[in-house]
This record gives C-alpha cells, sequence and structure tokens, in this order.
C-alpha cells in the first residue's frame, strides 16, 4: 500500500518544477497554498456528499480526490506521506480519548 504512496509523493515532488501549462498539479502549486486548501474543501464536501448518498463506489472515488489532494499539500508543505504514517503508527492501539486528552492543544 504504501508503495503507492511512495509513488505519488514522488511524481507530486517532480510537479513542483513542471510547467503549470502542462500539469494540473504544477498549477496547484504555482496558485499556492489556498488554491490548495479550497481544492481539498471542495473534495471534503464532495466525500461527505457521497457517503449520506450512500454510494460507496462514488465514495470511494471522492476519498481518493481528497486523499490525493491532501497530498498534494503535504508536498507543497515540505512533507512525505511517511509522516502521517508514522502518526497513524503512534496512535495505533490508543483509545482515541486517550489520544486526544494527551495533546498539548486540546484540539
Amino acid at each position: 500500500m504504501s508503495d503507492i504512496l511512495n509513488r505519488l509523493a514522488e511524481t507530486l515532488e517532480g510537479r513542483k518544477t513542471a510547467d503549470p501549462a502542462s500539469s494540473y498539479v504544477a498549477r496547484l502549486y504555482a496558485k499556492g497554498l489556498d488554491a490548495i486548501l479550497k481544492k481539498i474543501g471542495e473534495e471534503a464536501t464532495e466525500t461527505i456528499i457521497a457517503a449520506k448518498d450512500g454510494d460507496s463506489a462514488h465514495l470511494v472515488y471522492e476519498i481518493a480526490d481528497l486523499w490525493f489532494h491532501s497530498m498534494v499539500l503535504l508536498a507543497q508543505q515540505g512533507l512525505h506521506p511517511d509522516a502521517v504514517l508514522e502518526e497513524l503508527a503512534r496512535r495505533e492501539g490508543l483509545s482515541g480519548l486517550v489520544e486526544k486528552a494527551g495533546r498539548q492543544d486540546g484540539v
């Protein structure tokens, strides 16, 4: 599973120097953080709608879009998806309530 994430991360990293006229991701990078965040918001909304509609195939499609754009954000911020996987591994086996109580910001 992480093989696809690694390959995608490499592709997204390479798009940082691509011509925005030839690459959707390069165009997002050129537009900046706000454009990337707006796209994530749109994809999150579409994911919610797909879930509410009970269409599992559409839900999977929208979550793929959400994950993809989240990975664009990670790359734009200089982060690799391994950072997220490491955080998930850190949380594995912890009660969500215990994990949340241990956060410094309380969020």
